[in-house]
């Protein structure tokens, strides 16, 4: 295509092209018209077509000739939609044509609209924003108001919707796809029915290629009850994939489906005229949706939005029944999670030492990775399978829960106020959490320095205590950058344990444990029961407490071999090493490096807090589609609550439900 000036007006470029019968197939002089007239006030076009009939004839003439022979049917079977069955392959393809566009066949509308229509979604929105009778005239002008009812157009769209349904069916019958809408068994299926209706449809218009569709026909009324049916199938499948697990195939599969299935019903309602208006009315119609498939067809947020918000409701799904866990409504539980924080405390305060015991040995940069890996998932996992509490892994479970919470009420003042009611709880569960964590880590931590310095005489010095006062000093260290590195891990291994419990659900891991022939036959049926509900319970958690660990071991190593200055500060470890640092300078420190890393340790965890729990949140809003146009108000209800009963966020007191005046009325 050649370049062209765009501050032509429209009618140089029609005296330029189409004072004459023009016979060229290029398509330069359409596009050239087009960007001439999205810079007119179109009234101008249609006044000058009407007082220049001549030049009507002409335009109308090359716009009847370039069209000729150009099928449109990739159009519509291809044009955003899905064409690959995983997501990775789909973005690679769609990052592919927008760097290097693919070469089309020159002969179809797909390759014409490619190269008039620079950019679709402009054009597109340029023409819906014209009047409707300036746009039934144009259309009249160029002679297509009627072309949907032209046989070669029918039989495009006849075409069309049955080669989207030949796909379907065979995505449809596919064993996995089956199996998440086991509903469906007992009845026939629909996307079959639909296939043999449009086949029959196919029929009809060769035996009869003036047919007709009405929408109070039954030939239409039984395809859109199909079209619901198979729609429906999909939903269910969809909503039961809570219950069986989904994989990314099954899940791009289904949206695939959906996405083929609804492109038939729109093409079949283009196929109904219950009036004469309606065929001026379709004809654009087609025009429009044509325009607006093109415009999506590489679209990538599109693609990450629709791919992605299952598999991330399932993953949050799984990490909400995890975070239930960890909220506390009675004393009973608060002091039982101050228990269990303060016993996490205990081995942290261990792990923290031995990591400082680990990183005097003289080994290379991955050596230590691989040593502070294993510390930090031994530590964790061992927490984690004693029913011990890390305050930090509490943020990217509980905020699953929270969105669960907010998205399964109607948002109403009054859920609004339960709503913070339950924030106030998981609040206070996660004050007491850090509260143990932290001071019981802290304690330890001084009883194992202290230890091995009595019993082994064991003296790391005072230059290790400067370098661990260094590593939580915010003005002299990336301490709270640092943080907020621990803080995204923490939110991956929220996602991990989500993922980990989906997975095992969707392969029915347990169930396959439970009857396995070579665990019952050695193990005893009972005891491979147990394995079974064993696996289910703790598998999630051990292969994300593993990897939080792996993920924070490394970090620090592989920076330094790198070169760049990256590392994990995290709260109940960064507690060990200030109990650690203060011994080895025998409790003789000035007040600024003791309150500077007094503050540092703080805003550390409010920093592994903010960003893991800030992460989760989002995801989880956006997996149940929580109107973030209502965030504003439900922070506004819960700093009332907080005004109101400031202690219940950090103490269970007896819970009391707030009444407005709203609500008493």
């Amino acid at each position: 295509m050649k370049f062209f000036n765009s501050s032509t007006n429209f009618e140089t470029v029609l005296r330029k092209y189409f004072s004459f019968k023009n016979e060229t197939l290029s398509l330069e002089p359409f596009a050239e018209f087009l960007e001439s007239v999205k810079r007119a006030d179109f009234t101008d076009v249609l006044i000058f077509f009407r007082t220049s009939p001549d030049f009507a004839d002409h335009f109308k003439h090359y716009i009847h000739k370039i069209f000729k022979g150009r099928s449109f049917n990739l159009s519509l079977t291809e044009a955003n939609i899905l064409s690959e069955n995983a997501f990775f392959p789909e973005l690679k393809k769609r990052i592919l044509n927008k760097v290097l566009p693919p070469v089309e066949n020159e002969k179809t509308v797909w390759y014409m609209v490619d190269n008039v229509c620079f950019r679709p979604k402009k054009d597109l929105e340029y023409f819906h924003n014209l009047p409707e009778n300036d746009l039934d005239e144009f259309f009249h002008i160029l002679g297509i108001s009627d072309f949907i009812q032209k046989e070669e157009v029918k039989s495009e769209l006849i075409f069309s919707m049955n080669i989207l349904s030949w796909r379907v069916t065979g995505m449809a019958l596919e064993v996995d796809v089956v199996r998440m809408a086991p509903e469906y068994r007992n009845f026939d299926n629909p996307f079959l029915a639909l296939q043999n209706e449009l086949e029959a449809l196919a029929a009809e218009f060769k035996e009869n290629p003036k047919i007709r569709l009405s929408s109070k026909g039954s030939q239409f009324k039984q395809i859109k009850i199909y079209v619901e049916q198979c729609l429906d199938f999909v939903n269910i499948a969809f909503k039961n994939s809570s219950k069986y697990g989904i994989s990314g195939k099954i899940n791009q599969s289904l949206l695939k489906i959906r996405q083929q299935t609804q492109r038939i019903y729109e093409i079949v309602q283009l196929l109904v005229i219950d009036n004469e208006e309606d065929v001026v009315v379709k004809s654009k119609q087609l025009v429009f949706n044509i325009l607006g498939y093109k415009s999506h067809k590489n679209n990538i947020s599109e693609l990450i939005n629709d791919s992605t918000r299952m598999i991330s409701h399932l993953i949050t799904n799984h990490t909400a029944e995890a975070g239930s866990h960890y909220i506390t409504s009675s004393r009973t539980e608060y002091l039982k999670m101050l228990w269990k924080a303060s016993a996490g405390g205990i081995i942290i305060g261990v792990c923290s030492i031995l990591k400082i015991l680990y990183s005097g040995l003289s080994t290379s940069e991955f050596g230590h990775a691989a040593i502070y890996a294993l510390n930090y998932a031994m530590c964790f996992v061992v927490i984690y399978l004693m029913g011990y509490t890390i305050a930090t892994k509490q943020p990217a479970m509980t905020a699953a829960t929270m969105a669960k919470v907010l998205s399964d009420e109607k948002n109403t003042k009054k859920n609004y106020i339960d709503f913070a009611h339950f924030v106030s709880k998981l609040f206070r569960s996660q004050f007491i959490a850090f509260v143990g964590n932290v001071f019981i880590t802290f304690s330890s931590a001084l009883i194992v320095i202290y230890a091995l310095d009595v019993l082994l005489n064991y003296n790391y010095g005072t230059e290790k205590a400067g370098k661990l006062f260094h590593d939580i000093d915010m003005f002299e260290s990336k301490a709270l950058l640092h943080a907020s590195i621990a803080g995204v891990f923490l939110f991956i291994s929220g996602i991990i344990a989500g993922n980990t419990g989906n997975s095992s659900v969707f392969y029915q891991i347990p169930k396959r444990i439970a009857k396995n022939p070579f665990l019952n036959h050695f193990l005893g049926g009972h005891t491979a029961k147990k394995l079974s509900s064993y696996y289910a319970r703790n598998w999630a958690g051990i292969v994300s407490n593993f990897w939080f660990g792996v993920f924070l071991g490394v970090t620090g190593p592989i920076g330094k071999f790198l070169g760049i200055d990256i590392d994990i500060r995290h709260i109940t470890f960064s507690t060990g090493n200030f109990a650690a640092a203060l011994y080895g300078r025998g409790f003789d420190v000035d007040y600024y490096t003791f309150w500077v890393s007094f503050v540092t340790v703080g805003l550390i965890g409010f920093f592994n807090f903010s960003v893991s729990f800030g992460l989760s949140m989002l995801l989880a809003f956006r997996s149940r589609k929580v109107n973030f146009g209502e965030v504003k108000e439900i922070y506004r209800e819960i700093f009332r609550y907080f005004m109101r009963s400031p202690l219940s966020f950090f103490l269970p007191l007896r819970s009391r439900r707030l009444v407005t005046e709203s609500e008493q009325v």
